[in-house]
């Protein structure tokens, strides 16, 4: 079997509202590069990747991987991602990679998981993500630690969830820490807390929260600070766990990352490490440092969301709830809609391979709704209600 053909599509899904984070908003639709692997027997495998369009990037690079055999992933690594940085990345290769292991699957009539070693779990519990919010599906704007509050309770109740993770550095520190003192007293002390300013906070400005926020036995405080330094700092300093998906966020800063102790647990991501094969490298070296592991969510439309439920249900270790945007999506484009909740949990796909396949009349549909708003990262950084705010790293 040999790969023919690389095809790319560029679709744009709506939410049902803005997404405030600390260096912009997601304004009202989250945006993928849908990847179709091609094969000279007939077989196609689905990939997905961020980061705006990459439809130039995947075309830049998919002559190295043309000709090779779908099942011989270390060769297509090396040809696609290792000697060629300047034009490829963890994320291009980690697309292509996802597909190749669809159509492996589908030639061994096998799910992907069994690729990765074999599931341990059915299905894979999800947090509730919580965002500040512009134009809420309600109407008006979160403003307040109650809002969110509001919100989370919403989740618990329609998903199921029984964690949640506050995107923070958008609002004052004190009163994002107060959204996480208002969960614990209206949900109880079994529930999962989780905080995440994405490095945005000054060192003492963490740790002042961090001790703040110690009596409500919160399951990690994510990226308090900037850098390996940074969450070094805090972690001497608070008595939770810290988790990153930034520092550490590649194998080249993993080893410094454990030699300073600057995370107790790797947020593990499709694109960032590697495709799912680099999961499990990864997942391995946290089983030797006794590392946590979690999962981080890139807003995943679901043919990455298929890829992450194999690769998590595969990894013992993995006991945390894993991150989804996905249930700010209004829609998906695979056949059969958007995968559900259950109690929390997303059932992992049962079919050969990814065990999703695309709805083309979504992908149409998308593709043109895409069209018309474009790519977003060009103004990725900017809030539309605030024309002169700029991101400020340590601004808090």
């Amino acid at each position: 079997m040999k790969i023919v053909d690389i095809r790319t599509r560029c679709v744009a899904i709506p939410l049902n509202c803005m997404l405030r984070h600390n260096t912009g908003v997601h304004p009202g639709y989250f945006l993928r590069t849908i990847v179709e692997v091609i094969t000279d027997e007939g077989i196609t495998g689905l990939g997905e990747i961020g980061g705006g369009d990459q439809r130039g990037a995947i075309e830049k690079i998919k002559s190295r991987a043309i000709g090779l055999d779908p099942f011989h992933l270390e060769t297509i690594k090396l040809r696609v991602l290792r000697s060629v940085y300047y034009i490829s990345n963890a994320r291009i290769y980690a697309a292509i990679e996802m597909a190749c292991l669809d159509i492996q699957g589908k030639a061994l009539n096998r799910p992907m998981s069994d690729l990765l070693g074999g599931k341990v779990r059915d299905s894979v519990p999800f947090i509730g993500y919580l965002f500040w919010r512009y134009d809420r599906p309600q109407g008006g704007d979160d403003s307040c630690a109650e809002d969110l509050a509001d919100h989370c309770e919403e989740l618990a109740e329609t998903l199921g969830v029984g964690a949640m993770k506050l995107k923070a550095g958008v609002m004052t520190p004190a009163e994002e820490a107060r959204v996480l003192e208002l969960c614990r007293d209206r949900l109880g002390d079994d529930f999962g807390l989780r905080i995440d300013p994405n490095g945005l906070w000054t060192v003492p400005t963490a740790i002042r929260i961090g001790q703040r926020l110690g009596d409500l036995g919160i399951e990690y405080f994510e990226d308090p600070a900037w850098g390996l330094e940074g969450n070094a700092a805090v972690r001497q300093a608070v008595s939770m766990p810290i988790a990153t998906n930034m520092y550490p966020a590649c194998f080249d800063d993993l080893g410094p990352a454990i030699r300073m102790g600057a995370a107790d647990i790797i947020l593990t991501d499709l694109h960032y490490w590697e495709g799912p094969k680099g999961v499990k490298d990864l997942t391995a070296v946290c089983r030797t440092f006794r590392l946590g592991v979690s999962m981080h969510s890139g807003v995943e439309f679901g043919i990455e969301l298929a890829a992450m439920l194999h690769t998590a249900a595969t990894i013992p270790e993995m006991t945390f709830a894993g991150d989804a945007h996905y249930h700010y999506l209004k829609d998906d484009i695979i056949e059969g809609g958007k995968l559900q909740y259950a109690d929390g949990r997303i059932a992992v796909p049962t079919g050969a391979g990814l065990g999703v396949t695309l709805d083309e009349d979504k992908m149409k549909f998308y593709e043109k709704f895409y069209e018309e708003k474009g790519d977003y990262y060009s103004r990725f950084h900017q809030d539309p209600k605030r024309p002169d705010w700029t991101p400020t790293v340590g601004g808090m």
